[in-house]
């Protein structure tokens, strides 16, 4: 059961921004336009990753009153938020650790690799545990995955040919690492 709710959040800090402005509301303040020079990111791009956490519950635009300058917005992460904070650190270092760059940035990355760290190795059986995903984007997410050489495929003969997919060795230490931090926080 932990493992279905931690491949939950993992999918839920899946995204080009989503782990970059939670680690960065706070050295920021919370305001605006510092987040947006610390992310180097357009404004509306900004605004509109920030109505999507907002939505989700992740952080709170703080009203007029309850802001250090009334007329400069700025947001704060609610209880959520801490959490998920906290979750997008031991991703972020579990991804140095890794070496292949910023891999939440594409979704269903790290449920595909906390899947198979689970002992799913046939395509059915990874699909069936990340339900929600469509089999295009996670043969596309394997596929970046084998690129980058965190994932092995083998062809299997029996009971009916198809591809085994397993994570590689070095890979195996921080992906464990990562889903023990998260059930951790759980």
């Amino acid at each position: 059961m932990k493992t279905g709710h931690v491949i939950q959040i993992a999918q839920e800090l899946s995204g080009r921004w989503t782990i970059p402005i939670l680690l960065s509301l706070k050295e920021t303040g919370g305001r605006f336009t510092p987040l947006q020079h610390r992310l180097d990111i357009s404004p509306s791009r900004l605004s509109d990753n920030l109505k999507k956490l907002e939505s989700k519950g992740i952080i709170q635009h703080l009203s007029p009153f309850e802001r250090r300058h009334p007329l400069l917005p700025e947001y704060q992460l609610t209880e959520k938020g801490l959490f998920l904070q906290e979750a997008a650190r031991a991703i972020q270092l579990a991804e140095d650790e890794l070496g292949h760059g910023f891999l939440a940035e594409k979704s269903w990355t790290w449920p595909l690799l906390i899947a198979l760290n689970n002992g799913c190795s046939r395509f059915q059986s990874i699909r069936q545990m990340l339900q929600p995903a469509t089999p295009r984007i996670l043969s596309m997410r394997i596929d970046d995955l084998y690129d980058k050489g965190l994932i092995n495929k083998l062809l299997a003969e029996k009971p009916r040919p198809g591809y085994r997919y397993m994570l590689e060795k070095f890979a195996r230490p921080p992906v464990n690492k990562v889903e023990a931090d998260l059930c951790s926080l759980l």
